[in-house]
């Protein structure tokens, strides 16, 4: 979560640079960091946004850190972007929360609930207009997964009327924490009942994206330009690695560093309309209003297009590419989850573009497009939302997030219970979670996941009524 989190503050701050060409605290910048005046150190100043043309002093990210274990936090601190946070958003511990669940939910979140919830209030209180909270976390192990739904149910409480979006990182089947299924599950029970929206990402669907890439970038294409044939290497304008490193730890770090960047770059999307101007911008109430038609269906499946494209060869904003960008939104291939929503039934259906060019009447006219392609409920055959954001991304002339609520979460759902009922069946690892909750939950929150599952499945099954038409009496 810290590490996600990270990257897209990093990814935030090159798209306004990108933006605005003047070192100057505007509206967009205002959105997600403040300014503030650090030449008294025991009493920092924020410095208003005013007009919107005040120089920058010293940036701070809107934000709370939390962590077990504070060994992610320190390394955040000793970066490039340790600036960004003070030591009042910080919130962490050392021993950890030993990858289980009900040890950071109900000991950590006990024991630091006072302490979080000030930080969030201290943050909240400096907004002019609180718009909703982002939680980034992982529910493979006991931190991300246990004290993090343990805050998600404090800020329902506390900030009822703030819209609530987490990021839900899934963990691979052969991830190695054992105890991964029971945080899951436990998680997600949680998070059923207390977001307003969630973006269910698996770790597995990033390692396939940044292993096509980096697969792409091998591959040569041979053109004849009188001197013979050119090689062309293909690259990503998303993913920017550094040289190789022959050190093997090194390696593995960046390697999870492309991953978060590829998950990050769904938050800048999502939240462009929030910090650029745009012919049609979403609101993030928008979303949950017109993509959650029932309270409990609100996880919504995300892609992102394009995602690898030629490094050495301007893109240029025409009809076929943008064709081309509205295809793979909907491929399996961008998903950031391992499923195929057009093998399902969508119930409703978001795409945010993003990049100069692009035209309103471009984004209907490949909707009228896929439209026969796709499998809508009968209820909702126009089940489109629409934004257009002028600003593209860093690296990108354009750009498209798709968010899908769709059928097929069921079988990640399903899969979940499964793998989670496996061990539970014989009661394995049961007796460190009993220490702190009773066993009573654990077979409570395992109904839910399942029950939302059969909803789903009963909405993917449900067949149109064919209603007869009354003929009138002559």
């Amino acid at each position: 979560g810290l590490q996600l989190g990270t990257r897209f503050w990093d990814l935030a701050l090159k798209e306004h640079a990108a933006y605005s060409k003047d070192p100057v605290y505007d509206d967009a910048l205002s959105s997600f960091f403040h300014n503030v005046d650090m030449r008294e150190s025991k009493n920092p100043r924020r410095i208003p946004l005013g007009d919107g043309r005040g120089k920058i002093r010293s940036l701070k990210a809107r934000s709370v850190l939390v962590d077990m274990e504070e060994g992610v936090i320190n390394k955040v601190l000793k970066g490039p972007l340790g600036e960004l946070f003070t030591e009042h958003q910080l919130i962490k511990d050392v021993s950890g929360s030993g990858n289980n669940w009900a040890h950071g939910h109900c000991e950590y979140g006990r024991k630091y609930s006072s302490h979080i919830l000030e930080a969030v209030r201290r943050e909240a209180e400096t907004c002019d207009s609180l718009q909703s909270f982002f939680l980034m976390h992982s529910l493979g192990g006991g931190t991300g997964s246990g004290l993090g739904t343990h805050i998600l149910g404090q800020l329902a409480d506390e900030f009822p009327d703030v819209y609530r979006f987490t990021t839900a990182v899934f963990p691979s089947e052969d991830d190695d924490v054992i105890t991964s299924p029971y945080n899951s599950v436990l998680s997600l029970n949680e998070l059923i009942e207390h977001a307003d929206c969630i973006l269910p990402i698996e770790n597995q669907a990033l390692i396939n994206i940044c292993s096509r890439i980096s697969t792409r970038k091998d591959i040569t294409q041979s053109q004849s330009r009188g001197l013979g044939k050119v090689p062309r290497k293909y690259g990503s304008t998303i993913l920017h690695k550094p040289k190789k490193s022959k050190k093997h730890k090194e390696e593995k770090y960046k390697a999870f560093d492309d991953m978060n960047t590829v998950a990050a770059n769904l938050l800048c999307n999502l939240t462009c309309s929030m910090r650029f101007e745009g012919n049609l911008n979403v609101d993030l109430n928008e979303i949950t209003m017109n993509l959650v038609p029932f309270p409990r269906l609100k996880l919504l499946l995300s892609s992102i297009a394009p995602l690898a494209t030629l490094a050495d060869k301007k893109l240029a904003v025409g009809a076929r590419s943008l064709d081309q960008m509205f295809t793979n939104a909907f491929s399996g291939e961008c998903q950031l989850t391992t499923l195929n929503p057009r093998s399902s039934t969508y119930l409703a259906c978001g795409l945010i573009v993003r990049g100069k060019g692009v035209e309103v009447s471009d984004i209907n006219r490949n909707i009228d497009r896929m439209k026969p392609k796709l499998k809508l409920v009968p209820w909702n055959q126009d089940g489109f939302k629409i934004g257009l954001c002028a600003a593209p991304p860093a690296h990108q002339p354009y750009s498209t997030l798709c968010l899908a609520n769709n059928c097929a979460i069921k079988d990640v759902l399903n899969n979940l219970g499964d793998r989670f009922n496996k061990l539970y069946r014989v009661r394995a690892h049961v007796h460190h979670y009993t220490e702190y909750m009773d066993i009573k939950d654990m077979s409570k929150a395992l109904r839910n996941v399942y029950d939302l599952a059969k909803r789903y499945e009963e909405i993917e099954k449900a067949k149109p009524r064919i209603r007869k038409r009354l003929k009138p009496l002559i």
